[in-house]
């Protein structure tokens, strides 16, 4: 079993770091509130006063803080996480923080000598506390095997996300997607509602097609991921209804900012000669408008 330092003791930390225990890890724990740091101890856990003392002798330094500059303060402060660590050790950053961040962090661990990799998790604080969380790890091949048995010691699933700071990409990706999904869902829902039609009725429906599963899975794979462009259902078609939807709910006062935004980018689409195209090849216009021009698989 290893020794592993904890720091960051929050909502989702503090389960976290309980799990370490109950699968027999020695543990010694860092928080700026000194009752998080209590309720570990008497669980098992060793106290320190500062980062610096939690690294020492510490196999692996696990953060889990709200934000980048925390981290970076708990890493290279004053009796911060590098005046203790050992260069053998690996530390892994499991706060979602800007990955930008966490990209810089990695380079001026590896300057120092220092090994890094990030490792944020998806699901709630009821799956830190069951310990089934899902665990996206970002780093090197050999980090990540190294890292593994004491991830899945807080979790039940482990995806490698490819490579240092791919871990928090995805993460962040996944955030931003279900994050505004969860506003355009709240515009169908409720202009079912001024409809007059049954929210069941459109459950039923919407989870068997796009809107529900997400073009992800549903339409992409076998149209624009192929190249294949020509229309099952034409972005003309897609521009038509949107404006149905957009002009009844217009009449009918729901507000729709996500589906008034979205008919800008078929605005854009349609511009640009893609109207008789697949409604899918909404992403190589977004593509061509990132600039981007080779695929990225």
């Amino acid at each position: 079993m290893a020794v592993i330092a904890f720091i960051g003791l929050g909502q989702m930390g503090a389960p976290m770091a309980s799990n370490l225990l109950k699968n027999g890890h020695q543990l010694k724990v860092f928080d700026v509130n000194p009752q998080a740091v209590q309720n570990l101890v008497q669980k098992g856990a060793r106290a320190a006063t500062t980062p610096a003392q939690a690294a020492t002798d510490a196999e692996f330094v696990i953060t889990m803080l709200p934000n980048g500059d925390l981290v970076r303060s708990v890493l290279f402060g004053e009796q911060g996480v590098c005046e203790g660590l050992s260069p053998e050790s690996l530390v892994i950053d499991m706060s979602t923080i800007h990955p930008l961040q966490t990209d810089t962090l990695i380079d001026d661990m590896h300057a120092r000598g220092f090994s890094m990799m990030d490792a944020p998790v998806g699901r709630t604080s009821d799956h830190a506390v069951a310990g089934t969380l899902l665990l996206l790890a970002g780093g090197t091949q050999q980090q990540v095997e190294r890292a593994t048995p004491v991830l899945m010691a807080m979790g039940n699933e482990l995806i490698n996300a490819g490579g240092p700071g791919m871990g928090i990409r995805v993460k962040l990706i996944n955030n931003y997607m279900s994050i505004a999904l969860n506003a355009l869902s709240a515009e169908a829902a409720v202009l079912c509602e001024a409809l007059g039609l049954s929210f069941d009725v459109a459950l039923k429906v919407m989870s068997g097609t796009p809107a529900g599963k997400g073009h992800f899975t549903t339409s992409w794979p076998n149209k624009v991921l192929k190249g294949d462009l020509s229309p099952a259902f034409m972005i003309d078609l897609a521009h038509k209804d949107l404006g149905i939807a957009l002009d009844v709910a217009n009449q009918l006062h729901v507000p729709m900012p996500m589906g008034a935004a979205s008919r800008e980018v078929y605005n854009q689409a349609r511009a640009a000669g893609r109207g008789r195209e697949d409604w899918t090849a909404i992403l190589e216009q977004v593509r061509t408008s990132a600039g981007l021009t080779q695929h990225h698989s």
